[in-house]
């Protein structure tokens, strides 16, 4: 799990990217957010 900060803002306004890594099954997501999000909304993220 890492995060990609410091990036130009979208048009939906995410500044950031979320990367989790599963070396199991060798996949990767990359989830956009915005800096500053509250932590329910990124366990809402991560859930889905």
């Amino acid at each position: 799990m890492d995060f990609v900060t410091g990036l130009p803002r979208t048009q939906r306004g995410n500044n950031a990217i979320w990367v989790i890594v599963d070396r199991l099954t060798k996949s990767a997501r990359f989830l956009p957010f915005r800096v500053g999000q509250s932590i329910e909304i990124l366990a809402e993220m991560y859930m889905k």
